[in-house]
């Protein structure tokens, strides 16, 4: 909740958990500049898409395009509102003072991969369906059997803080913000992919305008440094 004291919020935001830490802080500034209380609720992009089915009321939904997809398909979001955010790669991130393995190589993510106990990634979304099909693709299924932790992604890198596990492997803004971890870097170049975030503009909203205006403020150039500074690449370069 952003919103201050017990008012009622004038917005509600139903945000995927990948780029939780800029959506927090646009949705804050928006907030400070508006006065317009939001409420931002996250979960993980099939929870959006699910919640949004199910008839859950909200004013500006974010997540993967896909999920902004979905929602339009169903009738929740308004077709045509999709606007994109930026992207983000995937990341290793292990336990704060850790020796940190060497991931310039394809081969080095293999042996830290390889070498780890247990690594944690999230068991729902887009960045650990992508990794998930990285092992297969890495031929290490068997090598790491036993090895691989899939976990709810409100707790993927935290586990990993706790040293519950070795190394998490996630899109690179879920680690942002998160006591207790060093981000060791991204994945290979050869191996990276970008998980896209964007916003859309709910079928049902009583407030439109106000929908609309948090949204072109989400994708707006202004927002480039706040994007930046949590781990997303902007679509929009700032003028």
């Amino acid at each position: 909740m952003l919103e201050s004291d017990h008012r009622v919020a004038d917005l509600k935001v139903l945000s995927g958990n990948g780029p939780r830490a800029a959506v927090r802080e646009l949705c804050m500034q928006f907030a400070q500049a508006t006065g317009t209380a939001v409420d931002v609720q996250l979960d993980v992009n099939p929870e959006v898409v699910r919640r949004g089915i199910a008839g859950e009321a909200f004013d500006v939904a974010v997540g993967n395009p896909s999920t902004i997809e979905q929602l339009i398909a169903a009738g929740k979001v308004v077709a045509g509102s999709l606007a994109d955010i930026g992207t983000a790669g995937l990341a290793v991130g292990i336990r704060a003072g850790a020796a940190k393995p060497d991931l310039s190589s394809v081969e080095g993510f293999r042996r830290a991969l390889v070498a780890a106990n247990a690594v944690a990634f999230p068991a729902h979304g887009a960045s650990g369906l992508y990794f998930a099909g990285l092992v297969d693709r890495l031929a290490l299924t068997r090598e790491m059997q036993g090895k691989l932790r899939p976990m709810p992604a409100e707790d993927c890198v935290e586990v990993v803080a706790r040293g519950e596990a070795d190394l998490v492997v996630v899109v690179a803004t879920r680690m942002v913000g998160v006591s207790g971890i060093d981000v060791i870097g991204p994945i290979p170049e050869a191996l990276q992919t970008k998980i896209g975030f964007a916003a859309g503009l709910s079928a049902s909203t009583k407030q439109p305008d106000t929908a609309r205006a948090m949204i072109a403020f989400l994708t707006a150039p202004a927002a480039t440094a706040t994007l930046r500074a949590n781990g997303v690449t902007p679509v929009h370069p700032s003028s």
